[in-house]
């Protein structure tokens, strides 16, 4: 509480103060992130990489990999994030130096 007001007109200060414009951790977005990718592996299958090209979402260097390989569909929808190098970086790096294009933990960077 200011010295100056009530606990009313401290509030209405903070209310007024600009928003702060902080970002969460990038190890703990890329550890929520992992959780939530894996906790919809356990309830069934992803979506193939062959479709999530197809549907426009980017893919990093090894998942085009993956799906271009000649390999089953089973295999096409399992996540090859699991044992990226750039996962076990962007969970216990802050500002991890990873920067393939269209990989998830890269865009939770905070550059």
């Amino acid at each position: 509480m200011s010295k100056q007001g009530s606990p009313d007109s401290f509030f209405e200060e903070l209310a007024t103060r600009p928003a702060a414009e902080e970002r969460s951790s990038s190890r703990l977005q890329s550890r929520i992130y992992s959780a939530l990718i894996e906790t919809q592996a356990e309830q069934g299958p992803l979506a193939s990489l062959d479709e999530c090209h197809a549907s426009g979402a980017s893919l990093c260097v090894f998942e085009h990999l993956v799906r271009i390989a000649p390999v089953s569909e089973k295999v096409k929808t399992w996540n090859p994030c699991r044992v990226c190098h750039a996962r076990v970086l962007g969970e216990r790096v802050e500002n991890a130096p990873i920067y393939w294009p269209g990989c998830p933990y890269v865009t939770f960077q905070n550059r």
